[in-house]
């Protein structure tokens, strides 16, 4: 809609094909904004779309090119791809740990390095990073995944002051078990996946699972004018799991 509250505004989307992700991208566009959809898989739905696999940094470099040509400069983004894989601290060697950190926090960083120095330069810009839940607590079955969350959220923080001076913000969203394919695969390891749903919804107050429009709804606050005074925050989207782990 012309009118939206991001009318103007051109949104990167990582991680745009499905889950959280594929949410941002209906959700943006029904505000107003241009979407540059971007994922290893193609995209459907957004303003423009590429492909690349954030492991690679050139592979990134030249997709956001093709996006920036086609919409032109980049005044958000919102870093929703990442990878999950189950293990224990001591369960998997170092091409394990060093695959997840490069997707999870250097695919974020390679992004940022192509569109927040052009934001910087235009003072006017925001960037949303999708943590984890896990990222604060003890996880003995995702170890990879927990401690690159942590890691994402404190690159978070240092950005959002080097950046501050600038007008460009930086916030994070964690969620907590959001009903997506990487979730839903996360069940289907479990010898009953009915059962290991129950247990989880279990886990939260609220009585439910989140879904990608929950995450979809914080990540346009916090991308919109409407959080222009917030920066450096990481913001919960748990259904009060984290209030009481259980």
């Amino acid at each position: 809609m012309a009118d939206g509250v991001m009318h103007g505004e051109v949104v990167l989307v990582s991680g745009a094909a499905s889950g959280i992700g594929a949410a941002v991208v209906q959700r943006l566009r029904a505000e107003g904004a241009r979407v540059a959809a971007l994922d290893r898989q193609p995209v459907d739905g957004a303003d423009a779309s590429a492909q690349a696999d954030l492991r690679a940094g050139e592979a990134v470099a030249q997709a956001v090119g093709q996006l920036v040509s086609a919409l032109g400069p980049v005044t958000s983004l919102v870093h929703c791809a990442g990878v999950c894989p189950a293990g224990g601290t001591l369960d998997d060697d170092d091409a394990l740990w060093l695959d997840t950190y490069s997707v999870n926090v250097l695919g974020a960083l390679r992004l940022m390095r192509q569109v927040v120095p052009g934001m910087r330069a235009r003072r006017h810009g925001a960037v949303v990073l999708v943590s984890s839940i896990n990222a604060r607590f003890a996880t003995p079955t995702l170890a990879a995944y927990a401690a690159s969350k942590a890691a994402l959220e404190e690159m978070a923080r240092t950005a959002a002051l080097e950046f501050a001076p600038d007008n460009v913000r930086v916030n994070v969203i964690a969620p907590a078990s959001v009903d997506t394919p990487m979730l839903q695969a996360s069940f289907a390891r479990a010898d009953d996946p009915d059962a290991a749903r129950a247990r989880n919804v279990q886990r939260h107050p609220l009585g439910r699972l989140g879904t990608p429009g929950d995450a979809a709804e914080l990540a346009l606050f916090l991308v919109s004018p409407r959080s222009g005074w917030i920066t450096g925050g990481t913001f919960p989207l748990d259904g009060g799991a984290g209030v009481t782990r259980r």
